[in-house]
């Protein structure tokens, strides 16, 4: 059995941003930033030029989702444990310490991009970004339909990267 796909990985696919992890135990990180860099993975049959997906087409959608995400402060809208406030030109962020002190942050809302997450982590964050790339491959590509997997990964610092993985993707297999 033979398995194709392609990779995309350049060094324009990154992101600077900051955020701060809420942990399990009721605890947070402290404010901080990383210079992501993220690559992608797509798996499917040779189609028509005998390629899988043409990266000339894939690496605009790449680019375009990681400029999204750059020089923001990236907050989990969906927290349990955040209490956020949004008005015209601020987001302000609440955080209940377990030893009942809160910790209130108020940021610009120009610099704040609110994710569907429950945590800025980069599984989450690998998770978030092979979602928006593969609905717009999806919808720009008709080819993209024969995609069986699609993984991304978004690393914080050399060595150490969150993947997210979507497979059983083509239709019909």
């Amino acid at each position: 059995m033979k398995r194709f796909g392609v990779r995309v990985y350049k060094e324009y696919f990154n992101f600077a941003a900051s955020h701060f992890l809420v942990f399990p135990d009721g605890g947070r990180e402290e404010l901080h930033g990383h210079n992501y860099q993220v690559r992608v993975a797509v798996e499917g049959p040779i189609g028509p030029g005998e390629m899988v997906l043409d990266f000339c087409r894939l690496k605009p959608i790449v680019r375009k989702h990681c400029d999204a995400l750059d020089h923001l402060m990236l907050l989990p809208a969906e927290s349990e444990r955040l209490e956020i406030s949004e008005s015209e030109r601020e987001v302000e962020v609440r955080f209940a310490r377990p030893e009942g002190e809160v910790d209130r942050f108020v940021f610009p809302r120009r610099d704040v991009l609110l994710l569907p997450l429950r945590n800025t982590s980069t599984e989450r964050l690998a998770e978030y970004l092979a979602a928006k790339i593969l609905a717009e491959v999806r919808a720009e590509y008709p080819e993209a339909e024969r995609i069986s997997s699609f993984t991304v990964e978004v690393e914080e610092a050399s060595g150490q990267c969150g993947v997210c993985r979507l497979e059983e993707l083509a239709e019909g297999d």
